[in-house]
């Protein structure tokens, strides 16, 4: 060994703890090969699968039928995915308009907003149509406590109004299983987001896009945050930041709908996806 090279030498030493790491890893994968299939899992989105219409709304149901959710226990936890991923994409606690539709993906912007404002986040809802039914109603009451405030049909912004006022806008008006042409007094909503020059960060589905044809002149948003697995239409997504949501999924749900989900990091509800 004294008549190896010195530089010889401090390389070998300097290899030491690789070798040893990458010993310990291969021990790992001959006793824990699916753990390490996990760690190695993609976060590109082709990789992970999308959803169409059908599977969206059936995986739903099962989550339902098969695990015991509720659709308050699903908007909870992807209204809490929402806001932690605004706040992982805009970190700056600033003013923020939370639009929300009469469905599903309203209920979760309520959900978000409530997460956000404990964030530290000031947020303004517009809430033109709101459902007298459960669990919209204490959704909204929850809000309502925390002095979250709230705009209705006759109060819709402007894009201007939303320049001014606004640092960021969330988009939970529509969801995935929109359909047809957008009728007041969402039109007028629509076309003020579309018009203004805040970032736009959109729940799950842009609003107005078809599942799986999306709309190339429709919304544009900065920001997508998908829900349990990428939508079809993701595919014609541009913006900066694809997130995705929902961590709650069972392996054989994910499975059954042929879903390769990534690990999220730590104790995250989100992950940023890449963008190939």
């Amino acid at each position: 060994i004294s008549s190896v090279p010195k530089k010889l030498k401090q390389s070998n030493e300097s290899l030491g703890p690789m070798l040893f790491s990458l010993r310990n890893i291969v021990v790992h994968a001959c006793k824990h090969p699916v753990k390490l299939a996990r760690v190695m899992s993609s976060t590109s989105m082709s990789s992970i699968g999308l959803l169409g219409p059908g599977d969206a709304a059936q995986l739903d149901q099962d989550l339902f039928n098969e695990c015991g959710y509720s659709l308050d226990q699903l908007m909870e936890l992807a209204g809490l995915s929402v806001a932690m991923g605004v706040a992982k994409i805009y970190p700056d606690p600033c003013n923020i308009l939370v639009c929300c539709g009469p469905g599903n993906n309203g209920g979760d912007g309520l959900v978000a907003a409530r997460h956000l404002k404990l964030f530290g986040y000031t947020p303004t809802l517009v809430y033109p149509k709101r459902p007298q039914r459960l669990p919209f109603t204490n959704l909204t009451k929850s809000c309502e406590v925390m002095n979250i405030a709230c705009l209705d049909a006759t109060d819709i912004p402007t894009s201007a109004a939303i320049d001014e006022s606004y640092q960021v806008v969330l988009d939970g008006i529509f969801g995935f299983s929109f359909k047809g042409s957008v009728r007041a007094p969402f039109d007028r909503l629509l076309e003020s987001l579309q018009s203004c020059r805040v970032p736009v960060c959109s729940i799950d589905v842009p609003s107005g896009w078809d599942i799986e044809h999306g709309n190339p002149d429709g919304l544009q948003p900065e920001t997508l945050i998908s829900l349990t697995a990428p939508k079809q239409c993701a595919v014609g997504f541009h913006g900066k930041h694809h997130l995705l949501g929902g961590r709650f999924v069972p392996d054989f749900i994910a499975e059954r709908y042929k879903l390769k989900l990534p690990v999220y990091p730590g104790v995250d509800q989100i992950v940023e996806l890449d963008k190939h």
